[in-house]
């Protein structure tokens, strides 16, 4: 494994555990996000249930 592999491995572990132990969450936002793309999916053609599987 490269330096900068493991430079990345070991951020990406800092920011689970941040996630994990500090006391706000972007909870709200990724709501708000998840609701903006189900109301985008009929304007695109992109809602049947065949693709979304």
């Amino acid at each position: 494994m490269s330096t900068r592999a493991a430079r990345g491995v070991t951020t990406g572990l800092s920011w689970f555990i941040a996630g994990l132990t500090l006391p706000w969450s972007s909870g709200v936002v990724e709501g708000h996000v998840n609701r903006t793309k189900m109301l985008k999916r009929p304007m695109f053609g992109r809602a049947g249930f065949h693709l979304l599987r």
